[in-house]
């Protein structure tokens, strides 16, 4: 990620996400371990004492390859915009995610529902695997929003202006109204 927007942040920023949605799965498969001795919670969610098994590595190893790609999604369009306005700020990541999130909330949308009709009538070869990509996928979409992109302008000094040529909303507002 690193070499391919020749930044470190962005390879940072995608490490962080990573991370974040990693521990995340880990702990809900924890928590689900705990959560199995609750006898309506075990009954609607169909939960299980999962435990870490080759099943449970090939879904985290999914989601992590899930959550990159729909992070290197919002990065491309924050590249694609900073190099209309010249350099990064709060607008330029903002319209990126604005623009990326109709894709990315389909594509999350449709995944989800898969992998939930898999898991509530999947057999219990695949049920481990299923839970992991049903927290993971919801995990992923949030992390690529809301925690990969904001990381970018950490450092950035000129992060409280608008772009140039752009004027804050208020300023738009009080032209127009």
């Amino acid at each position: 990620i690193w070499v391919r927007f020749g930044n470190l942040k962005y390879g940072t920023a995608t490490v962080i996400a990573l991370l974040h949605d990693t521990l995340f799965t880990i702990a809900a498969l924890g928590f689900a371990h705990y959560l199995v001795d609750v006898p309506a919670l075990r009954t609607i969610f169909q939960l299980q004492p999962f435990r870490i098994n080759l099943t449970v590595v090939a879904g985290i190893l999914t989601i992590m390859g899930y959550s990159m790609i729909d992070t290197i999604v919002v990065f491309d369009r924050i590249r694609e915009n900073r190099g209309k306005y010249g350099h990064l700020s709060r607008q330029v990541i903002n319209d990126a995610v604005n623009q990326t999130l109709s894709r990315t909330l389909l594509t999350a949308g449709t995944t989800t529902i898969t992998v939930a009709i898999m898991y509530f009538l999947g057999g219990q070869g695949i049920h481990g695997f299923t839970f992991v990509l049903l927290i993971g996928i919801l995990v992923g979409t949030y992390s690529s929003v809301a925690i990969a992109a904001p990381i970018l302008l950490i450092g950035n000094k000129g992060a409280a202006q608008p772009a140039p040529g752009r004027q804050p909303l208020r300023q738009q507002l009080q032209r127009t109204g």
